[in-house]
């Protein structure tokens, strides 16, 4: 294995095979064939851009019903341990389609939403409302009404205001809704670290100290029924140090509550990191849902109060490693920068508009040469997008083929999770279509946008005419 390059960041290992494809990183049904071209559940690479163009989101079905799964069981089996359940919500931020919402569903997941859009897809799949929680800090009148009216199993609340706009629905309709009161620990975990504070300075939720007089003004409205308390500590986590600090703040708002009267559930959100390159490690969710569980058994064993019933609400963890995104490279341009340090940038046909996080977040992610295989020696390289901005980046930093060369076809790995989500239409440019593979097919599950959809909206458009060729619309 040669030295890396010297643009190359500290983490990112100069491969000894640039075509080789990271486990954990992909895909489980992963493979190259004979002629060195990925294949994605059976399907390969050249057959999904011959049918459906680029560039393409693609999500292998069957391994993500197979991680909703296996974070049932998991969770299912520490909670089973301590006498307790535990629901998992499937978080449809991170992905969500009707067929999405109907892969989870059939697992055993319930499914949290948080928009009126959200909510509009889940109950199209057919999910029942009753097996949904709806999440938001400004959710409208109109939005809770809607949620009302439908069934909705809980509603989160995020604010004073909330609790009183939810009430008054709730009471002119004749029913009494479940609700839980969103609440900062002041544990705040990203990946492998965690800070804790003893202060809140952001937008969802009550502090430990408010949300005392929340939950109370909660239990006086005859239109309300409170079940539990809820937190979230971040995104892209390793490890459970977060979560057990976090539980053990919560559980002692939780016994200070009972005095109050019962509560049923305590909710600790989702989070749960996968891997974006190789070097990455995240936690096994066996291990993240027993150490949890164990540290909120502990922490009631000491209080001396009974153990709730547990929810979480993962959605990367069970949505994000299944998907890929497929894109054509266009052009290649290698750049030099400073004496002796050269990095190729290798632009493709899609961008920040389909991949947003590293624009948000300077989020790293993979890629790989996916219609062939290469000999070449490995080189430094940047994958960018088409857009009008420095800052369209898909990967950052990179080993390729030395050789990559317009007309490549090019595979991001973990991009099932915040990709399609976050999607836009910058530069005027259509989302691609969402294609999900199942026993070796390939089919559309969410349309590709045309030139002709983005006129469609524009009131001043006065004819389309000049664009007969329907692109992006697989």
């Amino acid at each position: 294995m040669s030295a890396p390059a010297p643009l190359a960041p500290d983490w990112l290992v100069r491969p000894a095979d640039a075509n080789a494809l990271a486990p954990g990183v992909w895909p489980q049904s992963a493979e190259r064939d004979g002629e060195g071209v990925l294949h994605i559940g059976g399907v390969s690479a050249l057959r999904l851009r011959d049918t459906f163009g680029t560039p393409l989101y693609v999500v292998d079905e069957a391994e993500v019903r197979a991680r909703a799964r296996r974070v049932l069981d998991a969770f299912g089996a520490a909670a089973e341990k301590h006498g307790t359940r535990a629901r998992i919500y499937y978080a449809g931020k991170a992905f969500l389609s009707t067929e999405a919402a109907r892969w989870v569903s059939e697992e055993g997941l319930w499914v949290d939403v948080c928009t009126e859009g959200e909510l509009a897809v889940a109950l199209a799949a057919g999910v029942d409302a009753a097996r949904l929680g709806f999440h938001g800090n400004n959710k409208t009148v109109r939005e809770l009404e809607r949620a009302v009216d439908a069934g909705i199993g809980s509603i989160v609340l995020d604010s004073a205001i909330e609790i009183e706009r939810l009430s008054a629905i709730a009471e002119r309709r004749g029913i009494r809704q479940s609700v839980l009161v969103r609440v900062n620990s002041g544990v705040h975990a990203e990946t492998h670290d965690f800070l804790a504070t003893a202060h809140e300075d952001q937008k969802f939720g009550f502090t430990l100290e408010s949300a005392v007089g929340a939950v109370a003004r909660v239990r006086q409205l005859p239109g309300l029924e409170f079940v539990g308390l809820h937190c979230h500590i971040g995104s892209q986590i390793f490890g459970t140090a977060g979560f057990r600090e976090s539980a053990s703040r919560l559980l002692e708002l939780h016994a200070l509550l009972l005095d109050g009267g019962d509560i049923p559930v305590l909710n600790l959100g989702g989070g749960f990191g996968i891997a974006y390159t190789s070097a990455d490690d995240p936690t096994p969710i066996e291990e993240l849902a027993e150490g949890i569980v164990d540290v909120v058994a502990a922490e009631c064993a000491v209080r001396g109060i009974p153990l709730p019933a547990l929810a979480f609400e993962p959605g990367r963890i069970i949505v994000g490693p299944p998907g890929i995104t497929l894109y054509e490279v266009g052009t290649v341009k290698p750049v030099e920068v400073g004496a002796g340090a050269q990095r190729i940038y290798v632009s493709v046909d899609g961008g920040m508009s389909d991949n947003a996080r590293h624009a948000l977040y300077g989020a790293d992610f993979s890629a790989r040469l996916a219609s062939r295989t290469s000999d070449a020696e490995a080189a430094l390289a940047r994958v960018v997008g088409r857009h009008c901005e420095s800052g369209d980046i898909v990967v950052d930093a990179e080993y390729l083929p030395g050789d990559v060369t317009p007309g490549d076809l090019l595979a991001v790995p973990a991009t099932g999770a915040y990709c399609y989500s976050l999607a836009s239409n910058y530069n005027y440019v259509p989302r691609p279509p969402v294609i999900a593979i199942r026993d070796g097919e390939a089919r559309v599950i969410v349309r590709g946008e045309s030139v002709h959809d983005l006129l469609a909206r524009d009131v001043g458009a006065a004819s389309t005419d000049a664009f007969t060729t329907d692109t992006g619309g697989a």
